[in-house]
């Protein structure tokens, strides 16, 4: 595929293979100036990015904040809690300003799910969606993809068929949790769903997933191991007896690590819950990439920003030019 030819990034169901593996290959490049002493690239300069987050977020958020910066693009906070949204300001004219101002990248959070679509429609700038209401999450399903492929060793079309992976948790609240289902299943993995019923709805099996509710026995079948967070924030009375409880049937302990494959990966998507959905000693492991994945999440989003201005691969830019500081 010779270039990302869409306006915006709104879900992993509009994304092909090839374009899936076309970012996680754009991600790398991005990754190892990492190393560099100058961590930053001319490749955005003149272009600005607006992130509009009607939720809050830690990780995603500075995410995209460092992505642009390091693209050395201009770089727009809106903050909501102290903007025209608190007196009434309605999302379109919102969308109006911010189209008067020129902006070329808008990065949207949302509570309402399929709101970055309705703002992709009215806008002339790229909209990238960093989380829609339970929708869909993207750009972590793709970090999350980019992570296993990595710590696999390769990121070529077929590395992740075959492989078993169980997402663990709060299924039922949980747009990372849809997203990431869609992205490895389009990448060829088998994917089980597991936590209690009331978090697991059997509605997900439409997704071509598998459903269990024995972690035990699940733990011992599976080459990735992905926690999701409890969103208690988002959960209208009791899903589950209590916390200790849950721990107790689905949480990593480090008795459940020592019962799992020597080569498993572990995951999460962050904030972790520690002593709920996963022990210390297991976040400390080796075969936990949870710090990767903050890493990773900022490669592939200045992957995002780069492929979105039409950036050629960049196994040919660095043929043609020799390096990134002088693409674009």
């Amino acid at each position: 595929m010779s270039s990302l030819k869409r306006k915006d990034l709104l879900d992993i169901q509009s994304l092909s293979v090839e374009e899936i593996l076309l970012i996680c290959r754009s991600a790398k490049y991005f990754k190892d100036i990492f190393t560099r002493s100058v961590k930053s690239v001319p490749i955005l300069r003149g272009k600005s990015v607006c992130t509009l987050f009607y939720e809050p977020s830690t990780r995603t958020k500075l995410s995209f904040d460092l992505a642009a910066k390091r693209l050395s693009a201009d770089l727009i906070n809106f903050s909501v809690s102290t903007s025209s949204v608190v007196k009434g300001e309605s999302l379109i004219d919102t969308v109006h300003t911010l189209e008067a101002m020129k902006v070329d990248y808008i990065v949207m959070r949302h509570a309402a799910s399929m709101a970055p679509h309705f703002l992709s429609r009215n806008i002339k700038a790229s909209v990238i969606n960093a989380g829609d209401g339970f929708h869909a999450h993207p750009t972590q399903g793709l970090l999350d993809s980019y992570s296993i492929m990595e710590r696999r060793g390769t990121l070529e079309r077929g590395s992740m068929e075959g492989l078993h992976i169980g997402i663990i948790g709060d299924i039922k609240h949980s747009r990372v949790a849809r997203s990431d289902i869609e992205a490895f299943k389009k990448l060829g993995a088998r994917v089980t769903l597991c936590g209690p019923p009331t978090l697991v709805p059997d509605a997900f099996e439409h997704y071509g997933v598998e459903i269990s509710y024995n972690l035990d026995a699940l733990l011992p079948q599976l080459d990735v191991i992905n926690l999701l967070r409890i969103q208690k924030e988002r959960q209208k009375g009791s899903l589950f007896p209590s916390l200790r409880e849950y721990h107790r049937q689905f949480a990593l302990t480090d008795e459940r690590y020592r019962r799992c494959r020597g080569d498993v990966i572990i995951m999460h998507p962050g904030p972790v819950n520690r002593g709920i959905e996963i022990d210390d000693a297991v976040m400390s492991s080796p075969k936990t990439i949870i710090n990767e994945q903050v890493t990773n999440g900022v490669a592939v989003r200045m992957a995002i920003f780069y492929l979105l201005a039409g950036g050629a691969p960049l196994e040919e830019v660095s043929e043609e030019r020799g390096s990134l500081e002088n693409s674009n």
